[in-house]
């Protein structure tokens, strides 16, 4: 059994995911057995054959990559990345356009979860490409923080939300860690099934540490000592569409984790809330609609993705 499975998803920027690669395999330490499972996740193939060549020119046989027909999302994207790991003790989900910047940062993080039992999920402190700090943390999506808001709830319950901007000094239990970098201990994660596949985009690593600490009494840390650079979304171009997948996403997670109440109070809220925005912009004209019909699972961009036969 090796010590680590790194997994990467690649959607239409290979020139990021080959930054990536090289990142790992330069700042690994040789004293830890790891292997990187690329997962192209249906991009053009121009995009496919350029990380397909770089893979063969890197010519190492701990980098694999996995092509899907179809753009299957990141939960869905991760979990194929699993099915082609081998048996290892945890599993690093990383993005692509991510950088190490701690010298054998995955080694780190591997130490950190020998020594804490408790730990289920941990991640590093993101930093942005000029290596300032940026957000790590958030609080689970709930009906509570759609509609008191982040900054009120980190002033009004300072322990249990804690305050997302500051700098963490030493490991800490938090909510969730974003999923731009989640290391994951490999039997909880195996456990309780890995990610919810129902989620094509959205709130995947909120679900995920729920169940994470509910059925495996296991929490999620920051580890403020290891550092990495994310470019931040840079396969995902902001739309109405997106916006949409968005609310789809939280209202099931909502029912899941919380119940059909919650879920249709959230609904209304958001029904009244994007009436008004619509009036000034009529481009959410499309998303009001959407939760006026209670914004189905049936309504999801994974539902819309075709089969590519092209390798």
């Amino acid at each position: 059994m090796i010590d680590i499975c790194a997994i990467i998803i690649n959607y239409n920027t290979a020139s990021y995911t080959i930054g990536c690669i090289n990142s790992l395999l330069e700042n690994t330490s040789t004293q830890t057995s790891y292997e990187l499972v690329i997962v192209d996740n249906n991009s053009s193939f121009e995009d496919y054959s350029t990380l397909k060549k770089h893979i063969g020119t890197v010519n190492d046989y701990r980098v694999k990559l996995v092509r899907s027909k179809q753009n299957i999302g990141f939960g869905a994207g991760n979990m194929l990345g699993v099915q082609h790991t081998s048996p290892c003790k945890y599993y690093a989900f990383i993005n692509n356009d991510t950088l190490m910047v701690s010298k054998d940062c995955l080694g780190g993080l591997k130490l950190f979860m020998q020594q804490t039992p408790d730990a289920g999920i941990c991640s590093p402190q993101m930093l942005d490409e000029d290596k300032n700090f940026r957000v790590t943390i958030d609080h689970y999506s709930s009906l509570k923080r759609e509609i008191f808001r982040r900054p009120l709830l980190e002033r009004l319950f300072p322990t249990t939300y804690l305050n997302r901007k500051q700098r963490f000094e030493q490991p800490t239990v938090v909510h969730y860690v974003q999923g731009s970098f989640m290391f994951v201990d490999a039997a909880s994660f195996n456990m309780i099934g890995g990610f919810d596949t129902n989620l094509f985009l959205f709130y995947e690593e909120s679900d995920l540490s729920l169940r994470m600490t509910k059925k495996s009494n296991k929490n999620t840390y920051i580890v403020p000592s290891l550092e990495y650079i994310h470019y931040k979304s840079a396969s995902m171009n902001k739309n109405i569409y997106l916006k949409m997948e968005q609310k789809i996403s939280l209202l099931y997670h909502t029912q899941k984790h919380y119940g059909s109440i919650q879920r249709a109070v959230l609904n209304s809220y958001f029904c009244i809330r994007y009436f008004f925005t619509a009036l000034i912009k009529p481009s959410y004209w499309r998303l009001f609609v959407l939760l006026l019909e209670g914004a189905p699972l049936s309504k999801s961009l994974k539902l819309k993705q075709q089969i590519n036969e092209e390798i």
